[in-house]
């Protein structure tokens, strides 16, 4: 299975074809049982459709669909995988009680988890009948009894700030602020009840063996009181702190404010901050997350920049297009590659991709296995399950020259296999192409008629759907030129495509060896108002259109008392 995906299509047909017992975290975020329009956030098709089919009934057709997809995240997490599920009040009974409960057994629950993600919606304010929800729920549950789990800390949690200011007091030889801590056992032991450079034991003797004791001596974390009728303490230092102990309640991450630099323009976006949390706390470098319901990315982004691998599926098209912008932007050279994988595929794209990938990718999805051996294979590039050869040609209009030369390459290959095809009336071999020109096609009716060899021929989109991706150009007017020397334009973009455009995306600083890195991710419109200063700048936008084709169009753009644009 390949990692670092993202993957268009329902996440029950998806996670259905995945093996056993391989993810290690799982978060999801599905769509709250609220039963309102607002839960159409970005409006294509695969949304609506999504949101019509949890509602073809009431809270009882939301779990049974719930269940269904939450019954398949638990076959494919690990033995030691957990799961966090997102929800709030309208359905939280629900879901623990009919689903978690039952699929992962009420042992494996872990926490119930408070996130208090705003502070109200106006009912302590005005007159109501309850107090106000500022709230969600998370769910905890892992699937064995061994999983992991770090534990983890905040600088920001309620009265730290005192607690510091009370306790740590004292200032070492290095300026190092610590406080004092007791180092005495609890319970007698003997071989504890030894005296240190004249200072007496305690009366349970040291919490700490004599070795131990001068190890910290000589890493300066003893404090040594002024008599030798004092007692030894134990140095805890300040800057060795990791923070309080993160509990239950998460009243330290506040929502995506409308000015964030988070921001995407997905209303019910997750901030980082909550997601890593998750991440960090039930999972380590290396491991994989996956999520079921991506939405505005937060998930994999933040798995992303954790060094974990990770998945993440979803419904809609613009989902999937606005985390694959997301994950361009914050990606370095450090960064780990990704793939998405989408309804229909461009032409361009595979037609004029590296020849050996594209020939070990679609022989793959043709139901073959690729050729190891790369040149020299007399032009077998991939064979069937019984071995019988397949030729890829990434070109269109194939000619009769290339049916003359694989039949020989066939039978060549496999003699035994090539005369045992021919007499059951079997193909010899398979040549997948772009397209066929009339002479090859001739070429295979005749053998095929007169020779009883049957070479068959396949196009690429007989065995992935193919679309063409949408095209697109810039227009550029001036608005205005600001007082402090920019000038103030608006830029148009204008899309076609036969599906139809879903949006666009700006980057007004494009570097080509840095890659596409937009500033304005989501655009519905294709205008963008920016201010440039004078010189050259490059500018470039993507459209995407409804199958999640996209194209970029990149311009000069030389400002300097007058607007001037160069392809």
């Amino acid at each position: 299975m390949t990692i670092n995906k993202l993957i268009l299509g329902d996440n029950l047909d998806i996670l259905r074809q995945f093996e056993d017992n391989w993810v290690d975290l799982i978060y999801l975020d599905p769509p709250f049982f609220s039963n309102r329009n607002y839960e159409i956030i970005w409006g294509d098709e695969g949304e609506i459709r999504s949101f019509q089919d949890r509602w073809a009934g009431g809270i009882e057709h939301y779990i049974a669909w719930l269940k269904e997809r939450v019954y398949e995240m638990h076959r494919v997490l690990k033995p030691t995988g957990t799961l966090f599920l997102h929800c709030d009040w309208h359905a939280d009974a629900y879901i623990r009680v009919e689903i978690l409960d039952k699929i992962f057994g009420k042992n494996n629950f872990r926490n119930h988890l408070i996130w208090q993600r705003k502070t109200g919606r106006g009912e302590t304010n005005h007159k109501s009948n309850r107090f106000g929800t500022v709230s969600d729920s998370i769910f905890f549950y892992a699937k064995g009894n061994k999983h992991t789990f770090n534990s983890q800390f905040s600088f920001e949690a309620e009265g730290y700030d005192d607690y510091i200011e009370k306790f740590f007091t004292h200032t070492d030889e290095q300026g190092r602020k610590y406080r004092i801590a007791d180092l005495s056992s609890p319970q007698p032991r003997p071989n504890l009840m030894y005296e240190y450079k004249g200072y007496k034991p305690p009366k349970n003797g040291w919490a700490i063996s004599l070795e131990k004791m001068k190890q910290f001596d000589k890493e300066g974390r003893l404090h040594f009181p002024k008599t030798k009728n004092g007692r030894i303490q134990r140095r805890r230092f300040l800057d060795e702190l990791q923070g309080k102990p993160i509990q239950n309640v998460w009243d330290d991450i506040e929502m995506i404010g409308y000015h964030s630099k988070e921001r995407i323009g997905y209303p019910t976006q997750k901030p980082e901050a909550l997601m890593e949390r998750i991440i960090r706390c039930a999972s380590n470098e290396g491991n994989l997350v996956l999520d079921p319901f991506v939405g505005g990315g937060t998930t994999v982004a933040v798995a992303d920049r954790l060094e974990r691998k990770w998945m993440g599926i979803d419904q809609s098209v613009q989902a999937v297009k606005v985390t694959e912008l997301r994950l361009q932007k914050q990606q370095d050279l450090f960064s780990k590659p990704f793939t998405v994988q989408l309804y229909k595929y461009d032409y361009d794209t595979l037609r004029y991709s590296d020849s050996f990938e594209f020939e070990e990718w679609i022989v793959q999805q043709y139901g073959g296995t690729g050729n190891v051996k790369k040149r020299g294979d007399y032009g077998i590039d991939g064979r069937m399950s019984d071995n019988t050869p397949i030729q890829v040609k990434r070109s269109d209009n194939i000619g009769r020259n290339v049916i003359d030369n694989f039949k020989s390459a066939a039978e060549r290959n496999d003699k035994k296999l090539f005369d045992h095809n021919r007499k059951e009336s079997k193909p010899v071999g398979y040549i997948i192409s772009f397209s066929f020109g009339k002479g090859a096609v001739e070429e295979a009716a005749r053998l095929k008629i007169k020779e009883n060899i049957i070479i068959k021929l396949v196009t690429v989109d007989e065995i992935v759907p193919i679309a063409k991706k949408p095209t697109i150009r810039i227009d550029i007017s001036e608005k205005s030129r600001a007082e402090n020397g920019l000038w103030d334009l608006e830029l148009t973009a204008t899309g076609r495509s036969d599906a139809g455009i879903e949006f666009y995306s700006w980057d007004c600083s494009y570097d080509p060896k840095k890659g596409f890195k937009p500033s304005l991710i989501i655009d519905k419109e294709g205008r963008h108002r920016h201010q440039f200063k004078a010189g050259l700048h490059h500018i470039a936008v993507k459209v995407v259109d409804n199958d999640g084709l996209e194209n970029i169009e990149v311009i000069k753009l030389q400002v300097n008392g007058k607007i001037k644009k160069t392809l």
